[in-house]
């Protein structure tokens, strides 16, 4: 068995081996030698930056040539890791001992559990700190927990059906790290962190659920047999009848998708504003009627954001018993997801703050989502049967209907034989199919985000929305919601009637 020995000041200084030992191109004396070997042989290596190489506990180590002709992991060798502030020695291999730096402006020292304030320690060093989130599949310890690459954290295992705790919806939607206003989580040092700082269940407007209004707030497995989780074990269901399909319980259904609680609130005050004190339309619909947000179920949490977060997204899914008799009317029931951020920068989110509109690309008109996405085929509402629609409403057909199969349980699948679009057989309501919802954030601060859904123009016929999948981005995203649609077909006949009784 042969052993080189390296010129290590002599190879560090030649461009063409790289920075360390390691590169693919070793230094053999003053030569370099390609990345193929002799089986047996061995060799210095470190993979560390050049700069660290014996310096503090760093120190190098030894490859071995394989069977291949490879050379195999550097065996032996210490790199640096984030300083350990009392142990008297220089973890991080810059020349110091137990130094308390901030050297990557991330507000986070070293003694403060920052594991990377240093190019040396990581390759991204102001994204990584125990404020952050742990990107999945980055081979980073973002988080400083000691733990590269966390398994995904279930929290929303054996949560009450019926909870009226708010926190429970926020875990439901695999939300689990909560923190308290200063950014500290209980058992865990260093601070802050994120996490969810608050969450309540109210009206539209914030003000106090009736009792009544207890139905309308769940948390499932599932919706129906057809809509299931799209991540962890839990989604929730907000309505404007009783959130649950046709086997739920604590709260069990409303067959006739009709629910009303006689309940009312403002509409969100800021949104409504923005919108010049008028509820947003669908391009060609009639002009929603009233100020009332009728049958209100609001979800609002205060989230502290990651310090490495740009964006986040969440998965939802919007179903209608007013489809498809009232399909582009004044009565197309609201669903918001209303950011507030001081997100700055670009793309930036919306004015009105509703992250839950669709632009079409090809026209660039703005959609709400609710149960006029199937106007003028948009793509977004897709779980339903093709036809006529908006026979009470505004007069049209419908052809980007894909399956029924996530109506199926969920009670809007049993068939309308009151008449329908079609003069019978069509089912009893639709939904969009899952869609994605993302807005910007600021890293670090505590954004505020307001789930709500509610009647419009009265309390007739109900809607229900499932939200679900959480999720944190480094990068800032296209604010609003979009899904993997079809072409949008030839534009639709309008007709307005007005509406029947109920």
């Amino acid at each position: 068995m042969t052993r080189f020995l390296l010129a290590s000041s002599i190879c560090i200084a030649m461009a063409a081996c790289g920075p360390s030992r390691n590169s693919e191109k070793a230094c053999v004396g003053t030569d370099c030698a390609s990345g193929s070997c002799t089986s047996g042989d061995v060799r210095d290596c470190y993979t560390g930056d050049s700069s660290t190489d014996n310096v503090g506990l760093c120190h190098g180590g030894m490859q071995t040539c394989n069977s291949a002709g490879q050379w195999d992991t550097c065996e032996g060798e210490v790199t640096p890791t984030g300083e350990v502030c009392g142990d008297n020695m220089d973890n991080d291999c810059d020349g110091q001992v137990d130094e308390d730096t901030d050297n990557d402006g991330d507000g986070y020292t070293t003694c403060q559990g920052d594991c990377c304030d240093n190019p040396t320690e990581c390759s991204n060093p102001g994204l990584v700190n125990p404020g952050a989130f742990d990107v999945a599949g980055n081979g980073v310890d973002d988080d400083c927990d000691g733990v590269v690459d966390n398994p995904p954290v279930n929290c929303d295992s054996g949560l009450s059906s019926n909870s009226s705790n708010a926190m429970d919806y926020a875990k439901a939607i695999d939300l689990c790290q909560q923190v308290d206003a200063m950014g500290n989580v209980a058992g865990k040092m260093y601070g802050p962190r994120w996490g969810v700082v608050s969450a309540t269940l109210t009206k539209a407007d914030g003000t106090a659920l009736n009792s009544a209004q207890s139905v309308q707030h769940s948390i499932r497995p599932h919706y129906g047999t057809g809509t299931m989780p799209q991540a962890g074990a839990s989604l929730i269901e907000l309505s404007t009848g009783n959130a649950a399909a046709t086997s739920d319980t604590n709260p069990g259904p409303d067959v006739e998708e009709d629910g009303a609680f006689g309940q009312s609130s403002p509409f969100p005050s800021d949104w409504y504003t923005a919108n010049g004190s008028k509820l947003p339309n669908a391009p060609g619909c009639p002009a929603p009627s009233g100020d009332t947000a009728n049958d209100p179920v609001m979800l609002t949490l205060s989230i502290r954001v990651p310090t490495n977060a740009s964006s986040f997204s969440l998965g939802l899914n919007f179903f209608s018993s007013e489809f498809p008799e009232w399909t582009c009317s004044p009565y197309n029931d609201f669903f918001v997801v209303l950011l507030d951020s001081m997100w700055s920068g670009m793309p930036a989110n919306p004015t009105d703050k509703n992250l839950a509109l669709y632009t079409q690309t090809s026209t660039m008109k703005k959609y709400p989502v609710g149960v006029n996405l199937a106007f003028g085929n948009t793509g977004l509402f897709t779980q339903c049967i093709n036809g006529n629609i908006g026979c009470d409403g505004t007069a049209g057909t419908i052809s980007t209907c894909m399956s029924t199969a996530e109506l199926a349980g969920t009670g809007m699948d049993q068939p309308d034989l009151g008449g329908g679009c079609s003069g019978g057989d069509t089912e009893l309501g639709g939904g969009t199919g899952w869609l994605t919802t993302s807005g910007n954030v600021k890293a670090g601060e505590i954004m505020k985000l307001r789930i709500a859904i509610w009647d419009t123009s009265d309390d007739a016929l109900d809607s229900l929305a499932v939200i679900d999948n959480f999720l944190w981005s480094v990068q800032s995203s296209d604010p609003g919601t979009v899904i993997q649609a079809r072409p949008p077909s030839a534009p639709v006949t309008v007709e307005p009637v007005s509406r029947l009784e109920q």
